[in-house]
């Protein structure tokens, strides 16, 4: 007897939000929800999403929508690629039309501000029973859109939903392995973003490939020290989700995060970075909830705070970087700190 293939809503027509929905049309009835009615049209009539992918060509099959609830009431699977700041309410705004226990897969790469929460937990007060968990990994959305080879991992609570869903995902090109670690994959891609930005600052002023693969390196290893703190399992901040994606937000010119970090480095102003942006660079948010985060578990993030000082207008690049290299190197592992 051959089972039903599941019916798939994603939530949010975004870059990622797209590229994943295009990919999970291939084996699934999927539904994209739109905001914008004149999206929905575009990708139901052109199968394209100029806004954000360009002439890329999405999945035939995939269907749009500009009703949450067209989009969610028959899903028998729920993915969310809104923003972290939307999610919640976008959620609740979804909740009505939502059968009981339905998995939920977030894409968001993104703490809540105010809350501090992931969006896993979020899952868990809106649609309580609901399995939640997130799909990570270095996908840069447009290369992935293309047909570039890539890879993700899909965190789930359970070992064995975690690679029936990951099923979902996977194309011949399109690697996805599975992890039960929810906590690690979620904080290591929200804490990416931020020091992302930290390597974008080392391109905005011309420091060099040594300096940039410096504060890559020692970023890693401040990401790790706080994601163990906060739950996540070391061997995560390894992998995919961890220097995977640091690596590619870091370097790639279409890397949102970095992009605000190039333009804080060469003497814009937060404000004026992101007037010049359509879409959300998850970072700005997620730095403070960063810094708040290591402070409560007692983590030392000297690069989090440089970048905080800066997005807040407290410093400049210069002085982040001047601040950085006063501090005295200890043990290159065990050591504390920068």
């Amino acid at each position: 007897m051959q089972l039903r293939q599941p019916r798939v809503a994603v939530v949010g027509s975004g870059s990622w939000g797209t590229t994943v929905a295009s990919i999970v049309a291939r084996s699934a009835a999927t539904t994209i929800w739109a905001r914008s009615p004149e999206v929905a049209s575009e990708i139901n009539e052109a199968h394209t999403n100029r806004r954000y992918l360009g002439d890329i060509e999405l999945h035939a099959s995939l269907q749009a929508t500009a009703s949450l609830q067209a989009a969610t009431e028959d899903a028998d699977v729920v993915i969310m690629g809104v923003p972290s700041h939307a999610f919640r309410q976008v959620l609740q705004d979804a909740a009505p039309y939502l059968r009981p226990w339905i998995p939920v897969v977030s894409l968001v790469k993104g703490l809540e501000q105010g809350t501090d929460d992931r969006m896993s937990q979020i899952v868990a007060e809106v649609l309580p029973g609901s399995p939640a968990g997130i799909l990570a990994g270095p996908n840069i959305a447009k290369e992935v859109a293309n047909g570039y080879a890539a890879a993700a991992t899909l965190a789930m609570p359970d070992q064995n939903s975690a690679g029936q869903l990951a099923e979902l995902f996977r194309t011949s090109r399109f690697r996805v392995y599975s992890t039960t670690d929810v906590i690690g994959v979620e904080i290591a891609g929200a804490l990416k973003n931020v020091y992302a930005i930290a390597a974008g600052m080392s391109d905005g002023v011309g420091a060099g490939f040594n300096t940039k693969a410096m504060v890559m390196t020692r970023a890693l290893r401040e990401l790790t020290r706080l994601g163990e703190a906060l739950g996540g399992h070391r061997d995560t901040f390894a992998g995919l989700a961890g220097m995977g994606d640091l690596t590619v937000t870091c370097m790639s010119p279409l890397s949102r995060n970095r992009h605000v970090g190039e333009g804080l480095g060469r003497g814009q102003t937060i404000e004026e970075v992101l007037a010049g942006m359509t879409q959300v660079a998850e970072g700005v948010k997620a730095t403070p909830v960063a810094v708040k985060l290591a402070a409560e578990v007692g983590v030392d993030v000297p690069i989090a705070q440089e970048v905080h000082g800066v997005l807040k207008g407290e410093a400049t690049v210069a002085d982040a970087y001047r601040g950085l290299t006063r501090k005295a190197p200890g043990h290159e592992i065990h050591g504390e700190g920068w």
